[in-house]
């Protein structure tokens, strides 16, 4: 493609952050879980909209509120709907509202969310604490969040090597994170454990009806080594490193999620095999360079197949309960 077509890893490094204009070409999204049965859908709203009393009736009853990072808000995907956050209408939450028959959604994820962006303003986009989306009447909440707390752009710049030059063999980014016998990334998730507790106590607060389901981030590296090499720069000895540290960040979510009794949606289960390290026709989350043109998406982050692979795996979670 032409280089005019394409975008970078900084693009990706400031989703993570301070995301700039993305372009909005309008799409209309296939159901992410247009095999679900209309029993169990029906089941699940009548979870959402259960115990609810004449004054708290409609047009709140049900009400869904997602919360969450990028990874949630879908950037560059179509129709943007806002382009401080980078939030797209077809991303998962979005798909989840229509698969369920949710009437009543807000939407405040965005880019560059972290746990301390749940209870305070965004100082980059300006946007309100995003658990001032939740009330009383609040049945259903998803979170995707932790990942801008372990400075995942930052691993990002420091892994992939972007800016040219050949790409080593060995481990340069795993061993720069090693310090005195420890590793650092796996410092910052521990750090993040008390965190995102913190957010789902706070969750459960305002809103003591929902039901609170935490989403882990898909798969983003697999085993391809020369895949990875051309789609991510990532030196081989790196491959496993930023993988590991993926999965342990997942897993740390999951161990908060189930401590308090909440649901944990495994995304990378069903998008693993679609990973940036596949060609591209068969990738669900992009490399460091994307094609706008035919699919738009920001880089290091999932395209519109990621967000329906990621929906199908919410609304499958919430109607079966979590895959095994």
């Amino acid at each position: 493609m032409p280089r005019t077509s394409r975008t970078t890893t900084r693009w990706a490094v400031s989703a993570l952050g301070a995301m700039a204009a993305l372009a909005t070409t309008v799409a209309t999204p296939a159901s992410a879980t247009a095999s679900t049965t209309t029993k169990a859908a029906a089941d699940t709203r009548a979870f959402i909209a259960a115990d609810v009393t004449a004054a708290d009736a409609a047009p709140r009853a049900g009400h869904y509120v997602a919360l969450g990072d990028s990874f949630t808000a879908g950037p560059g995907i179509p129709r943007q709907t806002d382009a401080q956050c980078g939030r797209s209408s077809a991303n998962y939450p979005s798909l989840v509202r229509t698969d369920l028959g949710i009437t009543s959604f807000t939407d405040v994820s965005c880019n560059g969310a972290s746990t301390i962006h749940m209870e305070q303003r965004q100082r980059a986009t300006g946007k309100a604490p995003q658990l001032d989306a939740l009330h009383r009447n609040t049945r259903l909440v998803t979170l995707g969040i932790g990942a801008n707390d372990i400075g995942l752009g930052e691993v990002f710049a420091r892994c992939f090597r972007s800016g040219g030059g050949e790409v080593p063999r060995d481990n340069p980014c795993q061993r720069s994170y090693h310090r005195n016998g420890t590793d650092e990334l796996d410092r910052r998730i521990e750090a993040t454990a008390p965190k995102v507790a913190a957010v789902l106590k706070a969750v459960h607060e305002r809103a003591p009806r929902a039901r609170v389901a935490v989403v882990g981030y898909p798969a983003l590296i697999g085993d391809d080594v020369e895949g990875c090499r051309a789609s991510l720069r990532i030196a081989d000895g790196d491959i496993p490193y930023v993988r590991g540290t993926l999965r342990r960040l997942n897993a740390m979510l999951r161990r908060e999620a189930t401590a308090q009794g909440h649901l944990y949606v495994n995304t990378h289960a069903t998008t693993a095999g679609h990973d940036a390290c596949r060609p591209f026709a068969d990738r669900y989350v992009e490399g460091l360079t994307t094609r706008p043109r035919t699919r738009p998406a920001a880089p290091l982050h999932p395209n519109a197949a990621g967000e329906r692979a990621m929906a199908k795996a919410v609304a499958d979670a919430l109607v079966f309960g979590p895959a095994r």
